[in-house]
């Protein structure tokens, strides 16, 4: 069982340091211009207990091999029957569950997942909507009601809170942990013109030092964070989700359309496989294995 810490007040000090002065990210060297190892740290780490809801922030977390960060995406909430097995849980698309691609309302939403007592409660603008241990029949029916009254018209079906032993609703099939670089994130803010909070991205490590697209060079590279080692394997193709502000719920930026126009693919932010267990902290050095 993994362990539960507190909500996501307080967040905006998460990413204090990429407002660093004096770097212009925009102009920074192109990752092959980089040396092999610049010096980098964790920022803040995230997980998403269920899939299209609240982050959470943890101060340090263990990794496993050939898994994800644990407890992250562990719930979903199916939007129409999908035929998912608990006892043998696998991979659907995300087009299968409510999920902020399609569902921004989601966004309005504040969610807390208690471990300890398996309690779930949602609210929003401050008033509890709907509270469950998830562990029973009743608390798991609680949490379903208030999604098939609130998103009605947003459902192909009966909504259902998915769990499956070990299994992460992820948007891709295999075991990973996402990354996003901060330089990355204030490049694209030059892009577009205005602040873009790096949640929208609903990364679970956050990497600052790095410059700008530095992560993308990093593809077959092994990273040490902590006492864990993970292998970049995969650059993250960005949907409409991070198009929806995590705070107001608006569908008010243009960030897939705006890679594209500009880099010429809708790239931000990488995948990585555990390949050595270990537990990592906020501030740990991220460096070449």
């Amino acid at each position: 069982m993994w362990a539960s810490v507190p909500g996501t007040e307080g967040r905006a000090s998460q990413f204090r340091a990429r407002d660093s002065p004096g770097r212009n990210l925009l102009n920074s060297p192109m990752p092959n211009e980089m040396p092999a190892s610049i010096p980098a740290s964790i920022a803040s780490i995230y997980r998403y207990p269920v899939k299209g809801l609240s982050p959470e922030p943890l101060p340090e977390v263990a990794l496993s091999a050939g898994q994800t960060l644990p407890g992250d995406r562990a719930f979903a909430i199916e939007n129409g029957p999908i035929g998912f097995d608990p006892a043998a849980p696998k991979y659907f698309p995300k087009i299968r569950f409510l999920m902020l691609m399609r569902n921004e309302r989601l966004a309005a939403l504040r969610t807390r997942y208690d471990a300890a007592s398996r309690r779930l409660t949602i609210t929003r603008n401050g008033a509890e909507l709907a509270s469950g241990d998830i562990s029973t029949d009743d608390g798991r029916a609680a949490i379903e009601r208030f999604f098939a009254a609130d998103f009605a018209e947003e459902l192909r079906g009966p909504p259902k809170l998915l769990e499956g032993s070990g299994h992460s609703f992820s948007d891709v099939a295999m075991k990973v942990v996402s990354i996003i670089n901060l330089a990355s994130v204030a490049a694209l803010e030059g892009m577009i013109g205005r602040k873009v909070d790096p949640l929208r991205f609903r990364a679970n490590l956050y990497v600052d030092g790095w410059p700008a697209w530095h992560e993308f060079d990093l593809l077959g590279q092994t990273l040490s964070i902590g006492g864990a080692r993970l292998k970049v394997v995969k650059r993250i193709v960005r949907c409409a989700a991070t198009n929806v502000d995590p705070e107001t719920a608006a569908r008010d930026l243009t960030i897939p359309e705006t890679l594209q126009q500009q880099l010429g693919h809708a790239d931000c932010g990488v995948y990585a496989e555990v390949l050595s267990g270990g537990r990592i902290v906020q501030g740990d050095a991220v460096g070449n294995a």
